[in-house]
């Protein structure tokens, strides 16, 4: 395989590793979690008339579908619908829908995934980790507070056997949401995880649920955080701690430029408050902003987004 500079491309260049790269860019942006991620669009040709293998669409849908960001599947792709015309390219890529089947392979995945990304706050807001990665097999874990998604995929025309060590998943037995098979956690690990030919599994945790009057879903960019370090919120209001560091709100990492997380607001919800964020450390006292008191007037109900970066 040769790489767009004309010499031979590494291993990092191809398959799964291309995902990687994609991911490991996170950091520049301040909200990677609300990118809109796509296959195929009105602009470019049809997956399928890339690559016309139905399995391999299959498999990229799951990925888009559990990966980071917000999926944007284009219209018919459920149907499988493509036409190949001319490569697939305008205006071919934007065939009349043909039929409406309810029973395809894509639309029974699309209905299960879009449930799973639905109560499932790990896919649609939680930090994306990898587990184990070649060009051709992929394994990672969605993680937001106690909730847990453990994606793989075997892309290849051959079984594919590997080990998942550190799943964050509690020991039992998880039954796949996609083909049904079960699967045992052992010690937090998944041992000699076989995968067949083109097939993928998906296993689902679901914690306790953020639940107030206000929830107040709140990020923060801009502090890039050593291992053993957390960010928090605290404030003169009882859920942020009435500004006692110890009680403070502590967020959830997302990647090297963002934490986030869902502070609910029952007592405050309706009132004004005044909040800083703050830096725990294990070995050092805590840092806080440097800044004057944030401001915000909460609403009576409902759920709210603050969009804010580190004040040095």
């Amino acid at each position: 395989m040769w790489s767009n500079s004309g010499g031979l491309s590494s291993k990092c260049d191809r398959g799964f590793h291309l995902i990687h790269n994609v991911f490991e860019g996170d950091y520049h942006y301040n909200a990677a979690t609300e990118l809109i991620t796509f296959i195929d669009n009105h602009d470019i040709p049809r997956f399928q008339s890339i690559n016309r293998d139905p399995e391999i669409l299959r498999l990229a849908v799951l990925l888009i579908m559990t990966c980071r960001g917000i999926p944007c599947i284009t219209y018919g792709t459920e149907q499988y619908l493509h036409n190949d015309t001319d490569g697939g390219g305008e205006p071919y890529n934007r065939p009349m829908m043909e039929k409406w089947d309810c029973s395809t392979q894509l639309y029974q995945d699309l209905r299960l995934l879009s449930k799973l990304r639905r109560v499932n706050p790990a896919v649609s807001l939680g930090s994306h980790l990898e587990k184990y990665i070649t060009s051709d097999v992929y394994c990672y874990l969605r993680r937001y507070r106690d909730s847990r998604c453990l994606v793989a995929m075997n892309k290849t025309e051959h079984r594919a056997t590997f080990s998942v060590e550190n799943t964050e998943l509690k020991d039992g037995e998880y039954n796949c949401l996609i083909t049904d098979r079960r699967f045992a956690i052992k010690d937090g690990n998944i041992l000699e995880l076989e995968l067949e030919p083109k097939q993928a599994i998906v296993l689902s945790y679901i914690g306790k649920p953020v639940m107030g009057k206000t929830i107040v879903q709140a990020q923060l960019n801009g502090m890039t955080t050593k291992i053993g370090e957390t960010v928090a919120v605290t404030g003169d209001c009882p859920e942020l701690g009435n500004w006692d560091i110890s009680k403070a709100y502590r967020l959830e990492h997302i990647n090297q430029n963002t934490w986030f997380g869902e502070i609910p607001f029952n007592e405050s919800a309706g009132k004004t408050i005044s909040y800083k964020y703050v830096l725990l450390r294990e070995k050092s006292p805590p840092l806080r902003e440097n800044m004057v008191n944030r401001r915000w007037i909460l609403t009576e109900q409902g759920t709210v987004k603050w969009y804010d970066s580190w004040a040095y």
